[in-house]
């Protein structure tokens, strides 16, 4: 691929979150990097490269509607790595994943959408792997943080401790807005009647067959509870049922087995009243979108796709995620994982732009060496490549 017209090329760019990656790149895309920009309109596309301003200012501009196969192929033939942020995935990616798989091109996304990446294992799998080639779904917010904290934590017990690590909780507190492109994907998912694939917590990993013990062990948290471990009023995290599908087929690809799960964090004298509040938002949010009806109505109520929060929000957003390991033996380890800026935006562009960087960048580092492909995770395809690249953009693990 070193003979590529491009390293990176940015897909959806004219898009809500894919501004954002323009801006990124025009921000910090190293010296010499080849990098273009992509999308079906080119008056938008040309609109968002003006706006990212002098960094962006002599970046091509490649004009493909994502159902069109040749246009697509032309474009992904031209580069290394394909970054594309136009959801819902299962409707738009389709092409550029077949496109990345035959070229040996490399490709990061942003999906939550695990019922179409399940998809995407059972037709690709082998033949990324064969050919080298890393398909890495789910490097924004879902599931970087969660992927990447989880596999240091169980690193840290084996090499620090001595230990295998046997349990990781994580306990979220977060604070930004929501896009329409996020809403636009659940609202797909529910459309195709696939997600009731989403209550599978084993959904994305490879063959065997988990044993029952350990579905009953991973099996989804609900409702609230005092967790004596954290010290905290819990209830699941609204985006566990993805975080935590990733993480375990990361356990399953790199051969580590702990059990995982994910909740949101309260506290302070309000915190039990906040937390049944939430849970009961997501049971409500659950059954409305079982309706077709109400799902039209959601959609004509909620934001829109290429819309979402103020640049205020998103500037002024945080997260913060504690990791609690426990180890065969019963030591316990804890990880502080956090990072400034709105997670849904901000931190999503972060973890996307530096997945594709670190691909561009630095491929011989990556784990498993050069010739490691399939349809991977963030630890298992980026590693500790991406962990230093996103120190270094502020993101830090605390143990």
């Amino acid at each position: 691929m070193s003979n590529r017209l491009y390293d990176v090329v940015l897909y959806g760019a004219s898009g809500f979150t894919g501004r954002q990656t323009v801006q990124y790149f025009a921000q910090h895309a190293p010296a010499g990097l080849r990098w273009a920009i992509a999308g079906r309109n080119e008056t938008k596309l040309a609109a968002a490269r003006a706006e990212a301003g002098e960094g962006a200012r002599n970046v091509d501009i490649l004009v493909a509607d994502s159902a069109d196969q040749s246009a697509i192929d032309g474009i992904v033939s031209k580069t290394r790595v394909m970054l594309t942020t136009a959801g819902p995935f299962a409707l738009y990616a389709n092409a550029i994943v077949d496109a990345c798989v035959r070229f040996q091109t490399h490709y990061v996304d942003i999906t939550g959408e695990t019922p179409w990446i399940r998809g995407l294992i059972d037709r690709y799998h082998d033949r990324a792997a064969a050919g080298g080639t890393r398909i890495i779904p789910c490097c924004g917010f879902d599931s970087v943080p969660s992927d990447l904290g989880s596999y240091l934590m169980a690193r840290h017990c084996r090499e620090s401790l001595g230990n295998a690590c046997a349990r990781i909780h994580a306990y979220f507190r977060v604070r930004g807005g929501l896009n329409g492109g996020t809403l636009a994907s659940a609202f797909a998912m529910y459309d195709s009647g696939l997600a009731a694939m989403l209550r599978n917590p084993f959904l994305l990993n490879p063959a065997p067959r988990p044993s029952l013990e350990q579905i009953e062990r991973n099996g989804d948290p609900a409702g609230v509870h005092y967790d004596t471990d954290a010290g905290a009023w819990v209830t699941p995290f609204v985006m566990g049922l993805i975080n935590t599908r990733v993480v375990r087929r990361s356990c399953a690809l790199s051969g580590t087995d702990f059990d995982y799960q994910e909740y949101m964090k309260f506290e302070g004298p309000l915190a039990l009243m906040e937390a049944a509040g939430i849970s009961s938002g997501m049971s409500l949010y659950e059954a409305s979108m079982q309706s077709q009806t109400v799902r039209n109505l959601l959609r004509a109520a909620l934001p829109k796709p290429g819309s979402g929060p103020s640049v205020d929000t998103m500037d002024h957003g945080w997260f913060q995620c504690e990791f609690l390991a426990t180890t065969a033996d019963a030591r316990t380890v804890r990880g502080i994982l956090s990072g400034q800026g709105d997670p849904g935006n901000r931190v999503t562009v972060k973890c996307l732009c530096e997945s594709a960087l670190a691909l561009a960048v630095d491929p011989a580092s990556l784990p498993g060496g050069p010739e490691r492909g399939g349809i991977l995770t963030p630890s298992t395809g980026l590693g500790d490549v991406l962990v230093e690249r996103l120190r270094g953009q502020g993101i830090s693990l605390r143990i």
